[in-house]
């Protein structure tokens, strides 16, 4: 356990890919079975731990501390799992040495009513890092900047093996991967994956440099409509049917809906939506049906889902991936058709000529769940990963918005000692109200900024959240850019933003120059209308 804390700690301060990869590599070298293939499942999610729920560790760490001293403390650490290793008393147990492997499988057979009495002995034991890994492990929030992919990329340096096949290999695995590791080092055979209906590496695009864009023949690409869903993949082989994430997640019980119209034989690339009279809903309606292992009748009529899908990686027995774009968008086409399905239609695609009549499309259509366009390249095969000059996305330029400062919260890891996530509002009436939430978009230095404003010109508190300054003539203007609007229910202004961000500190203006909620509400007609004025 204590070799796995210092690999956490390491890699939370970490900001560099190569560096992270490095870490990975020497810790999987340098550990045994089956302790590095648990810190490997903890790393990518797939270990299933009975997780501690933070009111259960609240209230350990409260029979030990003072409840007042410990509320005191997380407010002003701002995550809970430091605050808990750091404040929770010393015991003459402490230093203790455990393996992870040991921990896990004492939790994993321990019952629910004896989960406290054991989590407790654990913390009692172990030394301040070990108490914050052991923490993130059992709340699932790691957030040390550790992706399932480069966890694999990782494995694939480890053994001079190709990523790729690691992901086809990766759904057939479970932990604690022993045969993975015997493989890569050497030991044993490699991992035959028996299953059906499994996941296949996806292919990626490059965000599009506008510059290199009269670099491109047109002619040498085709165009498709960027969707606000998520990316998935819809496979069926033998009697199995799954439908996958972009990363590999098995999400197919929260959309049986959409698994029971699966009735293709093979692999379609495509993305997730909820379509109502065939309008595509905000994306916050899908989240209402992700992550769920049940869905009622009740959410799926209200929560229609369906596949655009627009790319085939397999057509019955047989693998296209190698084949040229062209030919799977064929293939693809009369698969569709060959077993029509109204949860699954195919992904339109977008007429040009040149890249001038593109870019007007691009930017004058504002089709509900279109973020923008989608180029691939005529010729290309289906390669894993995010292979250079074949895909590219293109993305809608965000909208923008003067907003004021109205409240602040503490951030989590590396941001937990400053005030990162901003609420913000627009005029309506004489009176602020808020639009939005937003937690990235600015540097260092505007962070140090703004963190300082917070400290020095707070007006109210409500447990961990500062209201400041704001005021027609005193205040903190922001300028905001967001990708898309929906109406909400859930905020005062009646409307809701598609991943905000504080995109500038708008210094020369005060906050009655700020914009009012008539601009958004413009906004959000000409987007549902589906076109900009």
């Amino acid at each position: 356990m204590r070799e796995f804390a210092r690999l956490l700690d390491a890699l939370a301060f970490q900001t560099r890919r190569n560096e992270k990869i490095r870490l990975l590599v020497n810790y999987f070298r340098t550990t045994p079975d089956p302790d590095r293939g648990y810190a490997l499942s903890i790393l990518t999610s797939t270990l299933d731990l009975k997780a501690a729920k933070p009111a259960l560790l609240r209230s350990l760490v409260e029979e030990r501390v003072d409840g007042e001293l410990f509320r005191l403390s997380y407010d002003y650490v701002g995550d809970l799992a430091e605050t808990i290793s750091l404040i929770w008393p010393v015991q003459a147990a402490a230093g203790k040495t455990h393996s992870l492997s040991g921990i896990v499988e004492a939790i994993q057979k321990t019952g629910k009513s004896s989960l406290p009495q054991l989590l407790t002995n654990y913390l009692d034991s172990m030394t301040a890092a070990e108490r914050w890994a052991f923490i993130k492990m059992m709340t699932g929030g790691l957030r040390v900047g550790v992706s399932a992919r480069l966890a694999k990329t990782a494995l694939a340096q480890l053994g001079d093996k190709d990523v790729a096949e690691i992901e086809e290999l990766w759904h057939g695995l479970t932990p604690p991967f022993n045969a993975l590791f015997a493989w890569l080092t050497g030991k044993g055979e490699k991992p035959v994956n028996l299953g059906q209906a499994q996941f296949r590496p996806v292919m990626l695009a490059h965000a599009l440099d506008e510059n290199e864009l009269a670099k491109l023949a047109p002619e040498n690409f085709a165009a498709e409509w960027k969707w606000d869903g998520i990316r998935i993949q819809a496979t069926t082989e033998g009697n199995e049917r799954r439908l996958y994430s972009r990363t590999g997640d098995d999400i197919s019980a929260a959309f049986e809906d959409v698994l029971s119209a699966m009735t293709f034989d093979g692999t379609i690339d495509g993305e997730l939506l909820i379509v109502r009279d065939g309008v595509v809903a905000p994306f916050n309606d899908l989240q209402k049906r992700l992550n769920r292992k049940k869905t009622s009748p009740k959410l799926v009529a209200s929560h229609p889902a369906m596949i655009f899908s627009y790319d085939a990686l397999r057509v019955g027995g047989e693998d296209i991936r190698s084949r040229p774009f062209c030919e799977r968008r064929e293939r693809l086409e009369s698969m569709t058709q060959a077993s029509p399905s109204p949860k699954i239609a195919l992904s339109p695609m977008v007429d040009f000529d040149d890249w001038d009549t593109l870019a007007q499309l691009r930017m004058s259509t504002l089709q509900p769940g279109v973020e923008g366009l989608m180029l691939k390249q005529w010729s290309s095969p289906y390669l894993a990963g995010r292979p250079k000059g074949h895909w590219y996305k293109w993305k809608r330029d965000p909208f923008v918005v003067d907003a004021v400062l109205l409240y602040a919260q503490r951030g989590h890891g590396k941001r937990s000692s400053f005030y990162s996530d901003f609420t913000f509002g627009v005029w309506r009436d004489g009176d602020l109200v808020p639009v939005g939430k937003a937690y990235f978009g600015f540097t260092d230095e505007e962070l140090a900024e703004l963190d300082k404003f917070v400290r020095n010109r707070t007006i109210n508190r409500f447990g961990p959240v500062r209201e400041v300054i704001h005021e027609p003539e005193d205040g903190f203007v922001v300028e905001v850019a967001f990708e898309g609007l929906q109406r909400s229910t859930r905020h005062k202004s009646g409307l809701a933003m598609r991943f905000p961000r504080i995109s500038r500190l708008r210094r020369d203006k005060l906050p009655k120059d700020a914009d009012q909620i008539e601009t958004l509400e413009a906004l959000l007609n000409t987007i549902e209308t589906g076109q900009s004025s």
